[in-house]
């Protein structure tokens, strides 16, 4: 699918609504710097608006998406605070389910699946491990890649929660000795009482 017509006809606009929708963080390449330059700020007629919403709707009805649905809806919405929402189907969702669903159908917002004007020659002079990052994110393995990072953040923050567990441990451990001792002392005096 390709968009063209003449200058300042929206032909960026269209392409930049779609890589957001599809999950683009780089605010850089969507021509902005924060997610708030995406909401009308108002005109001379018109108020300004608390939120910017864009939805992109697939036919699903020989079900190349993996849900029971005839339609997929996408929709995010970014709102003055900077605060994002996902909905798949009018139902919030996490940024990481959208990359999901659609890595499973080979699609997303990264700049191999849309190419935006002037930028062919960025595909022939990629470095290779750029070209690798491209041909992993069309075989849909950028979902592993997200899971992979997840598991690691899982385990660093585990491996640091039994180290404070360790040092806990060391810190009680004279106080637990002290309470052996009282134990043994109670339980004698116990024996001679009966």
């Amino acid at each position: 699918t390709a968009i063209v017509g003449p200058n300042g006809s929206g032909k960026s606009n269209v392409s930049e609504a779609i890589r957001w929708v599809l999950g683009e963080q780089s605010m850089k390449s969507l021509r902005g710097k924060r997610g708030e330059d995406f909401i009308f700020h108002g005109s001379g007629s018109a108020s300004q608006l608390g939120k910017a919403r864009v939805s992109i709707v697939f036919e699903n009805k020989e079900h190349v998406f993996p849900l029971d649905f005839r339609e997929i809806t996408i929709s995010r919405e970014v709102y003055r605070d900077g605060a994002n929402e996902y909905r798949l189907n009018d139902s919030v969702v996490r940024l990481k389910d959208i990359i999901e669903l659609m890595s499973n159908v080979g699609v997303g917002g990264s700049a191999h699946h849309i190419i935006s004007q002037g930028e062919a020659d960025r595909l022939l002079w990629a470095s290779p491990k750029e070209r690798k990052n491209m041909l992993e994110d069309a075989l849909g393995l950028r979902i592993y890649h997200i899971k992979q990072t997840e598991a690691e953040r899982k385990l660093a923050a585990t491996e640091e929660n039994m180290r404070e567990v360790g040092m806990l441990r060391r810190k009680i451990q004279p106080h637990m000795r002290f309470l052996r001792e009282q134990a043994v002392k109670v339980e004698a005096s116990v024996k001679l009482r009966e």
